[in-house]
C-alpha cells in the first residue's frame, strides 16, 4: 500500500530530512499516469548559512522557505525547474538534487515511457534511465514538475506526494554541496547521496581522486526500519 509522508516528516531538522528522504519516491500524476522517481541525492540548506536562498531575505517568491515543514519550494535554475521541500524552522529546506526512475504497480512501463518522452536527450531520443533524473532540472523535467504549478503548494495525494516505499540505503555518502559560490559556506557538508546509486547522481562522491575522510564521509545506515 502506498504510504504518503506526513508533514511531520518534513517538520524536522533539514539535514535529518535530507538523509531520510533517500530511498523515498516522488510521485506526480500527469494525465492519469503516476510518474515516479526514487530520491538518491539531496542537499540541506539553512537560513543561517550563506549558501541558502533564504539567507538573502524574505520575498514573496521565497515565501515557501519560511512556511512550516512540508511546503513545496520551486525555482528556476540552469534553465529548468528545481524542487525543494521546506523543513523545520523558517528558511530551512532540502533540495532534491537527483533521483532514479521508479517502476512498480502504481507506476508501470507507461509511466517510465512518459518520463522519457518528457526528457529526451540532446538528439531527441529517449534518455537512458541512468541519466533520466540525474540532476535537479532533469528530475523535474522527467516528472513534469513546474514552478508555476507547484511553488508554495502543499502535497496532494491525488497529484503530488512523497511515498515511503520502505527502501533504505545501506550507506549514505556525505559531502559538500554543488554549485555554491566561493565565500558562501561552500565548505559545509550538507549533501547526502545513496551510496548504492552514487554513479547516477549529479556528481559521484566516489569518483576517482576523491578520498574518504577528506572529500566525503560514509555514514552507516543499515539500522532496521
Amino acid at each position: 500500500m502506498p504510504s504518503m509522508l506526513p508533514d511531520t516528516f518534513f517538520n524536522r531538522d533539514a539535514q535529518l530530512v535530507a538523509r531520510e528522504l533517500l530511498g523515498k519516491v516522488i510521485r506526480h500524476r500527469v494525465n492519469g499516469l503516476w510518474l515516479s522517481a526514487r530520491i538518491i541525492e539531496t542537499e540541506a540548506y539553512y537560513f543561517a548559512e550563506k549558501g541558502s536562498h533564504a539567507s538573502l531575505g524574505y520575498t514573496e517568491k521565497r515565501k515557501a522557505l519560511f512556511l512550516d515543514g512540508g511546503h513545496i519550494y520551486m525555482y528556476y535554475a540552469r534553465g529548468g525547474d528545481s524542487l525543494n521541500f521546506s523543513a523545520q524552522g523558517p528558511g530551512n529546506a532540502v533540495l532534491i538534487k537527483s533521483a532514479y526512475p521508479w517502476v512498480d504497480a502504481l507506476s508501470g512501463p507507461a509511466s517510465l515511457a512518459k518520463m522519457q518522452d518528457n526528457n529526451p536527450d540532446t538528439q531527441g531520443r529517449p534518455r537512458s534511465e541512468k541519466k533520466l533524473c540525474a540532476g535537479q532540472t532533469l528530475l523535474c523535467k522527467a516528472l513534469g514538475l513546474k514552478v508555476r504549478e507547484w511553488d508554495a503548494k502543499r502535497f496532494d495525494r491525488e497529484r503530488l506526494w512523497v511515498d515511503d516505499v520502505r527502501e533504505r540505503p545501506s550507506r549514505i555518502l556525505q559531502a559538500t554541496r554543488l554549485g555554491i559560490p566561493h565565500g558562501r559556506d561552500e565548505h559545509l557538508m550538507y549533501r547526502f547521496v545513496d551510496a548504492d546509486y552514487a554513479v547516477y547522481c549529479t556528481r559521484n562522491p566516489l569518483r576517482r581522486g576523491q578520498v574518504e575522510g577528506r572529500d566525503y564521509l560514509v555514514l552507516d545506515n543499515a539500522a532496521p526500519l
